[in-house]
């Protein structure tokens, strides 16, 4: 259910240097994300993606999984390889515990 996919280990993704992307609005974010989480809002990530390298392994986040699925879709249609759908922020958070 909302293309989060098989299991994955975000905790060992990120401990291994992965990027956790929010795709949030600006406003959004500032009222509460995860730490070291990069912010870029979802209809800046096509032109605003550049600035990671394809194989850097990315975790996107939003609220709910519907606009980090479409962030990973879009990273993917981009050429990056390793992007990993980590759903809503909160949930993401508990999984990194």
């Amino acid at each position: 259910m909302f293309g989060l996919g098989p299991k994955v280990d975000f905790k060992d993704l990120v401990a291994k240097g992965a990027i956790i992307l929010d795709v949030r609005t600006k406003g959004e974010f500032s009222g509460g994300h995860l730490e070291k989480a990069i912010n870029m809002p979802l209809d800046t990530v096509a032109t605003k993606c550049s600035k990671f390298k394809k194989e850097q392994v990315i975790i996107t986040c939003c609220a709910s999984g519907m606009r980090s699925a479409n962030a990973r879709q879009i990273l993917r249609s981009k050429g990056y390889e390793n992007v990993y759908n980590g759903g809503g922020w909160r949930n993401l958070k508990g999984r990194l515990m």
